[in-house]
């Protein structure tokens, strides 16, 4: 049987919908989707009874508000009973409610196809560690999944077996789903006041916050949030700004009823900013930070209020990772600078901008780089605890969203509220601005602080020119073709990057999972690869960057350059791109 699912660790993904057509909003899902969501439901409940060793284990069962959940979720709970789990299900929520309410059980299915287009869907899983589970954890799903799938009569055997579970045994956990969603937003709430002040004790948390409080009230700080139908529109985000005083816009916020594309990037950032700006003309004076998240409420880019230019911006994902990572570099020097025994680290992925190495250089914090992928992050953020490091803060730059600890998982609220910060408590942007040597006001806005970041020109990751669809499916080859054009162009090359850009030498990096492998000689190791190009001092001063995508049918590359230089960007991606179109053929 043939499935046509991507399986990656961060999630399993496809079209769900009957017709095929990724931007189909139906319901309908068809038989052979069906028999498909049948055979990765049985595939977990056999994954975490034999993981917990329980009989019936406690699993949390949530979705977010994509059409074809409800069909998906209907399945998934009966083959679930029938396989003695006893289900916790809290109808649509975020995946960060979800993960952190199944750290009181034993693990969650989630459905979601996080940014992906309307008529794609996906699962999600994890035990009960606040986090998606392991690449490691994640093979051994995938591997009984592929072997079940692949027998001569799968299709027909789930179809017979989820027609043989009675409609009813369900009702039950239907009926106590709004009990479970309560207990959810009460766990999630609680969770991620821990996670903005990095404190365990209420006091001490509600003393961080009534500074914030405090401040936001006398800049007069209000947010704009184009929920987009997504889960995020039933969860605690308004409950929490209202608790601080802090004025909550919200546009599209009916839970399904998603308005426009789903990745919040580019374009479809435009309905928060227009709606800001509807605002500011208004007169509420207090409409200056705005997001936007993805269906399943993990993500959320941002919109702010420019006061120099009067106008509602637009910030890339690499500039929002950069202000939630100097943000939290900043509280965590503050609360922890007199203890000599911290060492700080920051995980990131392969394609994150080097302005996050420079900024972290400030610091004296190291860097540790994964592979693509949420659970790879998390894995190298373990591995750098394991080694003594504290990581305060981990994420993907290239998409935006950071994971603040103790939170496994990215959250919009932990990247609004590290900007929050910057704004609201006293002496951290100061701090920042000392260490910089750039002047500090203290009538700052946003504005201001992200223009003290160091400046870096970053292909954004849903450009049009960051995919290309190539016919060559062992990217093995694919890289080892890349490396012979690429060996044999850069003795021409060499001579013009020197001439106007100051290149003298490259590197090669590869990331596989959670490691990074340095001054790579084969460049068809590992999933990231990344050529680092040096001036003559070995300063770097840019990178382009590969890898196939885990989660869609693409080939994404990427290019970081130092400076606001488009010129250089435009050139090396141009490069990049035609070296891998001859490697292709």
């Amino acid at each position: 049987m043939k499935h046509n699912m991507i399986l990656s660790a961060s999630g399993w993904r496809k079209i769900f919908a009957s017709s095929g057509d990724e931007q189909d909003a139906s319901t309908e899902i068809g038989s052979e989707n069906t028999a498909i969501v049948a055979i990765i439901a049985e595939v977990f409940a056999d994954y975490i009874k034999e993981k917990t060793k329980q009989e019936h284990p406690v699993v949390v069962c949530g979705t977010d508000t994509r059409p074809t959940g409800y069909s998906i979720v209907s399945i998934i709970l009966k083959i679930l009973l029938s396989k003695d789990i006893i289900v916790r299900y809290t109808g649509i929520a975020t995946s960060p409610e979800v993960m952190c309410y199944a750290k009181k059980f034993d693990g969650f299915i989630y459905i979601s196809a996080s940014h992906n287009p309307i008529g794609h869907n996906g699962i999600k899983f994890g035990l009960n560690t606040g986090s998606v589970l392991s690449a490691e954890e994640s093979e051994k799903l995938i591997q009984s999944f592929t072997k079940k799938i692949e027998k001569k009569d799968a299709e027909s055997a789930a179809l017979s077996y989820l027609n043989a579970q009675s409609s009813s045994s369900t009702n039950w956990i239907y009926a106590e789903a709004a009990g479970c969603k309560r207990e959810a937003l009460a766990s999630y709430k609680s969770f991620i006041k821990r996670v903005v002040t990095s404190v365990e004790s209420e006091a001490e948390q509600q003393e961080i916050f009534s500074q914030i409080q405090k401040s936001a009230k006398k800049r007069g700080l209000g947010i704009v949030c184009d929920m987009n139908g997504s889960s995020r529109s039933v969860s605690i985000d308004k409950e929490l700004f209202a608790e601080l005083g802090i004025a909550f816009y919200t546009i599209n916020d009916s839970t399904r009823a998603i308005a426009h594309g789903i990745i919040p990037e580019g374009e479809n950032l435009l309905f928060c900013a227009k709606e800001m700006e509807r605002l500011q003309s208004e007169n509420y004076a207090d409409a200056l930070l705005g997001y936007m998240p993805d269906c399943d409420g993990d993500r959320g880019n941002i919109v702010y209020w420019d006061q120099n230019q009067k106008k509602a911006c637009i910030l890339d994902a690499q500039t929002v990772f950069s202000l939630s990572v100097l943000s939290e570099l900043c509280f965590s020097e503050m609360l922890y600078s007199q203890n000599k025994d911290y060492k700080e680290a920051i995980a990131v992925n392969g394609p994150t901008s080097m302005r996050i190495d420079e900024i972290a250089k400030l610091f004296n914090v190291k860097v540790f780089r994964s592979e693509v992928g949420e659970a790879n992050v998390l894995d190298c953020a373990e591995n750098a605890r394991r080694a003594g490091y504290s990581v305060r803060i981990c994420g993907e730059g290239s998409n935006g969203g950071n994971i603040t600890y103790p939170s496994a998982v990215r959250d919009p609220l932990a990247t609004l509220f590290a900007i929050i910060k910057l704004l609201c408590i006293d002496g951290l942007f100061s701090a920042w601005c000392k260490k910089t040597a750039k002047p500090f006001t203290e009538n700052f806005s946003l504005t201001d602080i992200i223009e003290s970041l160091p400046k870096y020109t970053t292909t954004p990751t849903a450009s049009k020119e960051a995919m290309l669809s190539l016919t060559e499916k062992d990217t093995t080859k694919l890289k080892k073709n890349f490396q012979n054009l690429f060996e044999k162009e850069w003795k021409n090359q060499k001579k013009n990057f020197e001439k106007k850009y100051g290149i003298e030498s490259f590197e090669v990096h590869s990331t596989e999972k959670s490691e990074e492998s340095f001054d790579v000689k084969d460049f068809s190791k590992g999933a990231g690869l990344k050529i680092i190009f040096f001036d003559k001092k070995k300063n770097p001063l840019a990178f382009m960057w590969m890898r196939k995508s885990g989660t869609e049918n693409v080939f994404r590359i990427m290019c970081d350059v130092k400076g606001s230089n488009t010129e250089l960007e435009n050139e090396l991606l141009e490069w990049e791109t035609k070296l891998l179109k001859q490697a292709d053929k």
